[in-house]
Formats: structure tokens, sequence, C-alpha cells
């Protein structure tokens, strides 16, 4: 994706922009990889990366904050990416990965696998149910809105099936059967990066991988159906499949993420806001720019969860609501004053 866009006085161009986000977000991982119960210095965690450095920090490094720092980086770049998909497929500037149902249901899974004490059988059946969960939905979504080509009957399927898996989440909390197990089923879905390894990003960037292939070629098509369907399919592209594609591929990459970190909410909705200024309007050219804003504000929310509080730690996805809905707030505010 190339070109300028125009938005605000603003003009980009992807040359530059993106290489500078890259560059911030190379920066903030920097920062991640040094700040916490071990400080380290710049130096020694490039010596560390290099292969040199102690043992000791060597450890740190790759066993302790490089997975975290990764995982971070690809949940915020899959979230990012899903929120400016999902509203240039929908036309909608209020989407975002939870409209369609999945990261609800695979919430549910990894509740319900919390619940029955599966987690203390294997570190991998959490990860694996809300796995399950995601595609259980996906499954869902497909046969109940494949019926009907409409844009409303998959906004409100998905609705529908995020409002399912809600409530049985809540059940689930209902049932639980002490206040520990109730504990560790809130504060998962609240969401953390914390002692993540490298077997969470083997489970989920398999899945990512398969999401963001489906989804590689989307950007013409989002952009041609910015100016309607008839439009686009004047120019050869099929709204279905086009359709079809970025749902699975949302559903297959938010779902992983979810089942490895917990539901975050709030990035994909919000981060193609703030980039969208800086790169014009056409929604392929916001897909790149939203999954790096993504990865670095979810780098830098989980540095403010290692901020010490005296008790529990800040949870991720109350530091990104936190962050995100006074943004959103303010860029809705934005928005209709400049509408007037």
């Amino acid at each position: 994706m190339s070109g300028s866009g125009t938005a605000s006085g603003v003009e980009i161009s992807d040359r530059f922009l993106l290489p500078a986000m890259a560059a911030l977000l190379v920066l903030v991982a920097l920062m991640s990889l040094c700040i916490g119960a071990a400080p380290l210095g710049p130096t020694q965690v490039l010596s560390s990366l290099l292969g040199g450095g102690s043992e000791i920090d060597r450890i740190i490094i790759y066993e302790l904050r490089l997975p975290r720092v990764a995982l971070g980086i690809l949940l915020g770049a899959v979230l990012g990416f899903s929120g400016a998909a999902l509203q240039g497929l929908l036309r909608n500037p209020l989407a975002d990965p939870g409209v369609i149902g999945v990261t609800a249901a695979a919430g549910f899974g990894a509740v319900v696998a919390i619940g029955f004490g599966l987690a203390a059988v294997s570190a991998l059946m959490v990860p694996m149910a809300a796995i399950a969960g995601a595609a259980v939905a996906t499954v869902l979504l497909f046969s109940v809105a494949a019926r009907n080509d409409s844009l409303l009957v998959l906004i409100l399927t998905g609705i529908g099936i995020s409002s399912l898996a809600t409530a049985l989440t809540s059940l689930a909390f209902n049932l639980a059967p002490d206040p520990i197990t109730l504990r560790d089923m809130i504060l998962w879905l609240l969401g953390s990066l914390e002692n993540r390894t490298t077997t969470d990003l083997a489970i989920a960037v398999p899945f990512v991988a398969v999401g963001w292939a489906v989804m590689a070629t989307i950007g013409r098509g989002l952009d041609a159906l910015s100016l309607g369907e008839e439009t686009t399919r004047s120019l050869g592209i099929n709204v279905g499949i086009l359709r079809w594609r970025v749902v699975l591929g949302v559903s297959a990459s938010v779902g992983a993420m979810v089942a490895v970190c917990g539901a975050v909410g709030f990035v994909g909705l919000v981060v193609p806001h703030m980039v969208r200024p800086f790169v014009g309007y056409r929604p392929g050219r916001v897909l790149v720019a939203s999954a790096l804003g993504g990865a670095v504000l979810i780098t830098l929310a989980d540095l403010v969860t290692r901020i010490p509080t005296g008790g529990e730690r800040l949870q991720l996805g109350v530091v990104t609501a936190l962050i995100g809905a006074p943004v959103f707030v303010w860029i809705v505010q934005r928005s209709w004053m400049a509408s007037r």
C-alpha cells in the first residue's frame, strides 16, 4: 500500500509514516525489555540479544521479557489490523473485533476451562478451550449469516453470538465452585501478558499467520467497498468473498490472541481512528498503520501494568480501557464538531 492521504490538513506518505511508526515500536519494545523487577540497561539488553552479557541477563531477556514483548506486539497488531478491517468492511466507525462475537466466545471457552479445573491438568487447556470457543462462534456466524448477504444480518448475528457468550460467561461465574476459581476467571478475562512464554507464542502464531494470509490482499476490496457495493462489483470484486475473508481472518487471529492473552478491549476500536487522520480515509491504507499503532499501544499499556500498586498488579485490559475510552470519547466529540 502506498500513496498519501489527506485529512484535517495532514498529509503523510506511507514511505515516512510506516517506518517512523516501526521505529517508535522498536524503541518502546526496547524500553519494555529494560523495565521490570530486575532493571536492565539498554547496553545489557542489546548485548544479551546478541548472545553476550551474563547468563542471568540472557535468562531474563529470553525466557521472561522477550516472549512477553513479542506477544504484546502481536496482540496489538492483530487487534489494530482487525479493527481497521472490520470498520472498512462494515463501513461503521464503531466496529471492532468484539462485534462478530469471537472475543466473547473465546473468553467463555477459557472461563469454562478454568471453572472445571482443566488448567490444573495442563497449561494448554485454557488457550485450547478459548480457541475452541472462537471456532464455534465462527461456525455459528457462517451458518446463520451465509443464508443472507446483508451486512446488517452479519452484524446482528455477531451481536447475538456475543450476547449469548457473555450470558453463558456470567452463568459460569455464578456456578464457580469457590471464590478463588471465580477470581481466576475474572482476572483472565481482564487480559494480561504477565508470565507468558514461548509456548503461548507457539499456540497463537499459526492461527494468526492463517488469519493474516486470508486477509493479505483485502486492501483494494475495502477501498472499493467504501464507494458502495455496486461500484465494488463493477470493479470485478466479489463482495461476498471479501466479507468472508475478513470474518475468517479476524476470527482466526483474534480468537488465537484472546486464547493466550485474555480479552483486551478498545484497541481495535480506537487505534484506526487515531491513525486515520495521518494516512487518509481509504480503508486499505489504514490497515498496516493500525497494526503498528496497536502494537505500540499494547506495548506501552503493558509497561503501565508493571507500575507497583502496593497490591494486585493492574491487568492489561483495564489499562487499555482506561486509555481507550477517553480517547474514543474525544474522537467522537471532534468528529461531531467537524461535521457541524
